[in-house]
């Protein structure tokens, strides 16, 4: 989870000892590119995050990072700091520079007004308004382009862009914190805490990579929770609460704290949503399905809202919604090494459960993290 701060690498020289030295040379930079992107994490949605490097004569001379939604694009920070030393150079770019007129000018005119001679790109931008368009703008200019140097790893880091620009829908990561055996709360509802202190530190850094944060009714009821982003440095995401009647606490916390505020409902009283209003507090009513909020009508909701991304830190029952209804792109446990026991004690996962192990949602791409005392398990829903 800890990242090598690449400013430390400003001066590094091309890895020789490969076999296949100009593959070794180009993934070695794009590393360094992948890492500066991580910069700009939860700080530029719904934009993708992008990290590049310049390159000239075996030395970096130039480098940055998309900083903040609608400021200058990485390859702007990263030709300013080479200057005159970019022509001729070499620049690499987690992702295809655009090449249309947004918030700011086309990077891949920017490129070639550089004198860049060669520009690595680690994958295309699945916006239509750029896809293969700025690689076509460079190779026309006469500059050689080299596609899918580290592509599975830069798709995998904009899984979030990814998902938002192709289906208009929040990208959705499921994030317990359980005993060993599969606890999110004794049988008096105590869960302060499971996890441990450097498990509480990365809830916070995965926060702020997210837009938006959602909790159900029972956990704002029980717990009070903030959402917001403590411990580390980073942005609020909006906090979202799933209250199909409206029985969330008038005087929860969360809705005195700094950042947006939304309750999504099916049929709360008239009364209460007044009285939520008048705290600052957003309500979207939303179509009903058996009497609870329509999950599908919630998502597209906060695509239609520019929110490209959806945390869910609700209880169990909340988190067996998402999951019988196929809508979590990606889970994190937090597994603490405790054993809670009861049958009155809180699942992580409610609802009414599978029939058949063969039915039982099955992940891949399966990572498993030590943090401190407690592993991270992340995985995404395999697709049948």
């Amino acid at each position: 989870m800890n990242l090598t701060d690449p400013m430390n690498s400003m001066n590094s020289t091309n890895p020789t000892n490969s076999t296949n030295p100009a593959n070794s040379i180009d993934e070695h930079y794009m590393r360094l590119a992948l890492q500066l992107a991580h910069k700009g994490e939860g700080w530029t949605n719904p934009n993708p995050i992008v990290g590049a490097v310049v390159v000239k004569d075996e030395k970096i001379v130039g480098q940055g990072y998309h900083h903040k939604f609608g400021g200058p694009h990485a390859e702007v920070f990263a030709l300013e700091k080479a200057g005159e030393q970019a022509r001729g150079g070499t620049v690499y770019v987690t992702l295809e520079p655009c090449s249309h007129y947004g918030k700011t000018p086309p990077c891949a005119d920017l490129i070639i007004r550089a004198g860049i001679t060669r520009a690595v790109v680690a994958c295309r931008d699945p916006n239509p308004l750029v896809n293969g368009h700025g690689i076509e703008k460079m190779r026309d200019a006469g500059i050689k382009v080299t596609e899918g140097v580290l592509e599975d790893e830069a798709q995998r880091e904009n899984e979030i862009f990814f998902k938002y620009i192709e289906t208009g829908l929040p990208f959705v990561q499921l994030k317990l914190a359980q005993s060993l055996d599969g606890k999110i709360a004794t049988r008096s509802g105590d869960s302060k805490w499971i996890s441990g202190e450097e498990s509480r530190i990365e809830v916070h850094r995965l926060r702020r990579k997210f837009a938006a944060i959602l909790a159900g009714a029972n956990t704002v009821i029980n717990d009070d929770p903030l959402l917001t982003v403590r411990h580390v440095e980073g942005p609020n995401p909006v906090r979202i609460v799933l209250d199909g009647r409206g029985r969330v606490p008038l005087d929860a916390q969360m809705f005195a704290a700094p950042g947006r505020t939304i309750v999504a409902t099916a049929s709360m009283p008239e009364e209460t949503e007044a009285k939520l209003r008048a705290r600052g507090v957003e309500v979207w009513r939303l179509p009903s399905d058996n009497n609870r909020v329509d999950l599908r009508a919630l998502l597209e909701r906060i695509g239609k809202e520019n929110l490209d991304s959806l945390l869910i830190e609700g209880g169990g029952e909340t988190a067996a919604t998402f999951l019988e209804e196929g809508l979590v792109d990606k889970v994190a446990f937090f597994i603490a090494p405790l054993i809670i026991g009861g049958r009155d004690a809180v699942p992580a996962v409610g609802g009414v459960g599978v029939a058949q192990v063969a039915d039982a949602l099955r992940l891949c791409d399966v990572d498993i993290t030590r943090l401190g005392e407690d592993f991270l398990l992340t995985g995404y829903q395999a697709v049948s």
